[in-house]
Protein backbone atom coordinates (compact mmCIF):
# COMPACT_ATOMS: atom_id res chain seq x y z
CA UNK A 1 0.00 0.00 0.00
CA UNK A 2 1.54 3.50 -0.95
CA UNK A 3 1.42 6.65 1.17
CA UNK A 4 1.44 8.98 -1.23
CA UNK A 5 -0.46 12.30 0.35
CA UNK A 6 -2.43 13.92 -2.26
CA UNK A 7 -3.21 17.85 -2.87
CA UNK A 8 -5.69 19.17 -4.87
CA UNK A 9 -3.91 22.56 -5.98
CA UNK A 10 -3.23 23.12 -9.28
CA UNK A 11 -2.67 26.08 -11.73
CA UNK A 12 -6.19 27.41 -10.62
CA UNK A 13 -4.25 28.42 -7.26
CA UNK A 14 -2.06 30.99 -9.39
CA UNK A 15 -3.66 33.97 -10.03
CA UNK A 16 -1.17 35.10 -12.97
CA UNK A 17 -0.83 38.79 -11.73
CA UNK A 18 3.11 39.19 -11.23
CA UNK A 19 5.68 40.65 -12.97
CA UNK A 20 7.08 39.33 -15.05
CA UNK A 21 11.19 39.78 -16.12
CA UNK A 22 12.45 40.07 -19.16
CA UNK A 23 12.70 37.95 -21.62
CA UNK A 24 17.11 38.22 -21.63
CA UNK A 25 17.13 38.27 -17.89
CA UNK A 26 14.80 34.46 -17.68
CA UNK A 27 17.85 33.42 -20.37
CA UNK A 28 20.70 35.03 -17.90
CA UNK A 29 18.47 33.28 -14.76
CA UNK A 30 18.44 29.87 -16.53
CA UNK A 31 22.13 29.67 -17.67
CA UNK A 32 23.43 31.24 -14.29
CA UNK A 33 21.66 28.21 -12.60
CA UNK A 34 22.93 25.53 -14.84
CA UNK A 35 26.12 27.28 -14.60
CA UNK A 36 25.72 27.05 -10.70
CA UNK A 37 24.98 23.35 -11.23
CA UNK A 38 27.60 22.07 -13.38
CA UNK A 39 30.36 23.80 -11.19
CA UNK A 40 29.06 23.60 -7.88
CA UNK A 41 27.32 20.26 -7.48
CA UNK A 42 30.55 18.12 -7.59
CA UNK A 43 32.06 19.85 -5.27
CA UNK A 44 29.29 19.87 -2.97
CA UNK A 45 28.63 16.26 -2.86
CA UNK A 46 32.99 15.83 -2.81
CA UNK A 47 33.48 18.43 0.02
CA UNK A 48 30.51 18.66 2.16
CA UNK A 49 30.89 21.07 4.69
CA UNK A 50 30.40 24.92 4.16
CA UNK A 51 30.17 23.90 0.07
CA UNK A 52 26.83 22.73 0.46
CA UNK A 53 26.06 26.11 2.57
CA UNK A 54 27.41 28.27 -1.18
CA UNK A 55 25.61 25.93 -2.94
CA UNK A 56 21.42 26.55 -2.31
CA UNK A 57 22.71 30.40 -1.72
CA UNK A 58 24.09 30.74 -5.50
CA UNK A 59 20.94 28.81 -7.07
CA UNK A 60 18.88 31.39 -4.76
CA UNK A 61 21.50 34.10 -6.05
CA UNK A 62 21.33 33.81 -9.50
CA UNK A 63 17.39 32.93 -10.03
CA UNK A 64 16.79 36.53 -7.94
CA UNK A 65 14.95 35.03 -4.95
CA UNK A 66 15.62 37.46 -1.87
CA UNK A 67 15.45 34.70 1.20
CA UNK A 68 14.50 36.88 4.49
CA UNK A 69 14.50 34.35 7.99
CA UNK A 70 12.44 35.90 11.12
CA UNK A 71 11.97 34.12 14.26
CA UNK A 72 13.99 32.88 17.00
CA UNK A 73 16.85 30.58 15.31
CA UNK A 74 16.56 27.01 16.29
CA UNK A 75 18.82 25.02 18.29
CA UNK A 76 21.04 22.38 16.99
CA UNK A 77 19.23 18.55 17.27
CA UNK A 78 15.54 20.28 16.61
CA UNK A 79 13.39 18.58 14.43
CA UNK A 80 12.07 21.62 11.95
CA UNK A 81 8.69 21.00 10.77
CA UNK A 82 7.51 22.77 7.57
CA UNK A 83 4.73 23.69 5.45
CA UNK A 84 5.76 22.79 1.88
CA UNK A 85 4.93 24.67 -1.13
CA UNK A 86 8.15 24.60 -3.96
CA UNK A 87 11.36 22.80 -4.45
CA UNK A 88 12.94 26.27 -3.60
CA UNK A 89 11.86 25.43 0.44
CA UNK A 90 14.48 22.96 0.40
CA UNK A 91 17.33 25.16 -1.30
CA UNK A 92 15.73 28.12 1.43
CA UNK A 93 16.49 25.54 3.81
CA UNK A 94 19.40 24.44 3.27
CA UNK A 95 20.73 27.93 2.87
CA UNK A 96 19.66 29.27 5.91
CA UNK A 97 21.34 26.67 8.63
CA UNK A 98 22.76 22.96 8.45
CA UNK A 99 19.96 20.82 8.56
CA UNK A 100 19.96 17.23 7.46
CA UNK A 101 16.57 16.66 5.36
CA UNK A 102 14.09 13.82 4.75
CA UNK A 103 13.32 13.53 1.26
CA UNK A 104 11.81 10.93 -0.21
CA UNK A 105 13.38 8.07 -1.75
CA UNK A 106 13.32 8.56 -5.48
CA UNK A 107 15.66 11.61 -5.26
CA UNK A 108 18.12 9.80 -4.49
CA UNK A 109 18.49 8.60 -8.23
CA UNK A 110 18.55 12.28 -9.38
CA UNK A 111 21.74 12.47 -11.18
CA UNK A 112 24.55 14.79 -9.50
CA UNK A 113 21.52 16.22 -6.79
CA UNK A 114 21.02 12.62 -4.65
CA UNK A 115 24.54 12.24 -4.45
CA UNK A 116 24.58 16.04 -3.02
CA UNK A 117 21.28 15.09 -0.89
CA UNK A 118 23.13 12.11 0.53
CA UNK A 119 26.09 13.83 1.02
CA UNK A 120 24.50 16.60 3.06
CA UNK A 121 22.98 14.17 5.21
CA UNK A 122 19.78 13.84 3.59
CA UNK A 123 17.58 10.54 5.04
CA UNK A 124 15.55 9.26 2.42
CA UNK A 125 11.62 7.62 2.97
CA UNK A 126 9.83 5.31 0.76
CA UNK A 127 6.07 6.17 0.67
CA UNK A 128 5.79 2.59 -0.77
CA UNK A 129 7.27 1.01 1.70
CA UNK A 130 4.90 1.76 4.90
CA UNK A 131 6.54 -0.92 6.84
CA UNK A 132 9.96 1.13 6.53
CA UNK A 133 8.62 3.65 8.28
CA UNK A 134 9.82 2.75 11.56
CA UNK A 135 13.24 2.49 10.82
CA UNK A 136 12.92 5.91 9.58
CA UNK A 137 11.58 7.21 12.38
CA UNK A 138 14.82 5.97 14.72
CA UNK A 139 16.89 7.28 12.26
CA UNK A 140 15.36 10.74 12.65
CA UNK A 141 15.22 9.98 16.35
CA UNK A 142 19.43 8.87 16.02
CA UNK A 143 20.18 12.37 14.33
CA UNK A 144 18.97 14.49 16.75
CA UNK A 145 20.64 12.99 19.79
CA UNK A 146 23.90 13.24 17.89
CA UNK A 147 22.47 16.96 18.00
CA UNK A 148 21.84 17.38 14.02
CA UNK A 149 18.87 19.06 13.16
CA UNK A 150 16.33 17.44 10.57
CA UNK A 151 13.80 19.03 8.74
CA UNK A 152 10.48 17.43 7.49
CA UNK A 153 7.49 18.43 5.79
CA UNK A 154 4.73 16.65 7.72
CA UNK A 155 2.15 17.29 4.74
CA UNK A 156 3.79 14.72 2.66
CA UNK A 157 3.47 16.95 -0.66
CA UNK A 158 3.59 20.22 -2.00
CA UNK A 159 0.70 22.72 -1.16
CA UNK A 160 0.11 26.24 -3.08
CA UNK A 161 -0.31 28.09 0.39
CA UNK A 162 -4.09 28.97 0.35
CA UNK A 163 -4.90 25.28 0.91
CA UNK A 164 -2.25 23.71 3.22
CA UNK A 165 -2.59 19.40 4.22
CA UNK A 166 -2.56 18.21 7.27
CA UNK A 167 0.42 17.51 9.80
CA UNK A 168 1.05 13.64 9.40
CA UNK A 169 2.47 12.43 12.94
CA UNK A 170 4.63 9.68 12.16
CA UNK A 171 7.92 11.56 11.98
CA UNK A 172 7.38 13.52 15.14
CA UNK A 173 7.76 10.28 17.16
CA UNK A 174 11.40 10.75 16.25
CA UNK A 175 11.33 13.84 18.53
CA UNK A 176 9.64 12.44 20.96
CA UNK A 177 11.89 9.23 21.37
CA UNK A 178 14.91 11.85 21.14
CA UNK A 179 13.71 14.49 23.85
CA UNK A 180 14.09 17.01 20.97
CA UNK A 181 12.43 20.07 20.77
CA UNK A 182 10.22 20.78 17.69
CA UNK A 183 10.63 24.10 15.59
CA UNK A 184 7.35 25.18 14.14
CA UNK A 185 8.65 26.97 10.64
CA UNK A 186 6.13 29.34 8.36
CA UNK A 187 7.45 29.00 4.59
CA UNK A 188 5.55 31.66 2.16
CA UNK A 189 6.50 33.54 -1.13
CA UNK A 190 5.23 36.59 -2.34
CA UNK A 191 4.23 35.25 -5.75
CA UNK A 192 2.13 31.99 -6.17
CA UNK A 193 4.30 31.26 -9.19
CA UNK A 194 6.48 29.74 -6.97
CA UNK A 195 4.22 26.67 -5.68
CA UNK A 196 5.41 24.04 -7.64
CA UNK A 197 2.07 21.77 -7.70
CA UNK A 198 0.38 18.99 -9.90
CA UNK A 199 1.78 17.12 -12.37
CA UNK A 200 4.33 20.18 -13.37
CA UNK A 201 8.11 18.96 -14.17
CA UNK A 202 10.76 20.11 -12.24
CA UNK A 203 12.03 21.89 -15.02
CA UNK A 204 8.47 23.85 -15.63
CA UNK A 205 8.41 25.23 -12.47
CA UNK A 206 12.64 26.11 -12.76
CA UNK A 207 11.30 28.31 -15.93
CA UNK A 208 7.65 29.92 -14.15
CA UNK A 209 10.19 30.97 -10.88
CA UNK A 210 13.02 32.40 -13.18
CA UNK A 211 9.97 34.54 -14.77
CA UNK A 212 9.03 36.30 -12.02
CA UNK A 213 10.33 39.95 -11.58
CA UNK A 214 11.06 39.85 -8.27
CA UNK A 215 10.56 36.91 -5.37
CA UNK A 216 10.92 37.07 -1.95
CA UNK A 217 11.19 33.63 0.09
CA UNK A 218 10.09 34.33 4.34
CA UNK A 219 11.14 31.53 6.84
CA UNK A 220 9.62 32.42 10.02
CA UNK A 221 10.19 30.24 12.66
CA UNK A 222 8.13 29.71 15.98
CA UNK A 223 9.49 29.27 19.62
CA UNK A 224 10.23 25.53 20.09
CA UNK A 225 7.92 22.93 21.54
CA UNK A 226 9.19 20.34 23.86
CA UNK A 227 7.25 17.31 24.02
CA UNK A 228 6.71 16.36 27.73
CA UNK A 229 6.63 12.91 29.21
CA UNK A 230 4.13 11.22 28.07
CA UNK A 231 2.69 13.06 24.69
CA UNK A 232 1.54 12.15 21.78
CA UNK A 233 2.60 12.25 18.09
CA UNK A 234 -0.67 13.29 17.13
CA UNK A 235 -1.40 15.97 19.77
CA UNK A 236 2.22 17.23 18.92
CA UNK A 237 1.63 17.57 15.26
CA UNK A 238 -1.72 19.39 15.75
CA UNK A 239 0.23 22.25 18.12
CA UNK A 240 3.18 22.44 16.00
CA UNK A 241 0.59 23.19 12.76
CA UNK A 242 -1.33 25.32 14.79
CA UNK A 243 1.51 27.87 15.70
CA UNK A 244 2.49 28.36 12.33
CA UNK A 245 0.08 31.32 11.69
CA UNK A 246 0.00 30.31 7.68
CA UNK A 247 2.44 29.71 5.13
CA UNK A 248 2.38 29.57 1.53
CA UNK A 249 1.60 32.36 -0.77
CA UNK A 250 1.21 35.84 0.74
CA UNK A 251 1.01 38.90 -1.17
CA UNK A 252 3.67 41.52 -0.32
CA UNK A 253 3.16 43.87 2.08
Amino acid sequence: MNWQPASACGNDCRPGDSARASTITVVMRVAGLLAVLLLGLLPAALLGGAALRVLPRAILAVLGVRLVRRGPAPRPGSLLVANHVSWLDVVALHAMMPVRLVAKHDVRQWPGIGATAGRSGAIFIDRTRPKALPRTVDEVAAALRGGRSVAVFPEGTTFCGTEQGQFRPALFQAAIDAGAPVTPMSISYDSAEAAFLGAETLWESVLRVARVRRLTVTLVTAPALRPESGAGRRALARAAQASLGGGGYRLAA
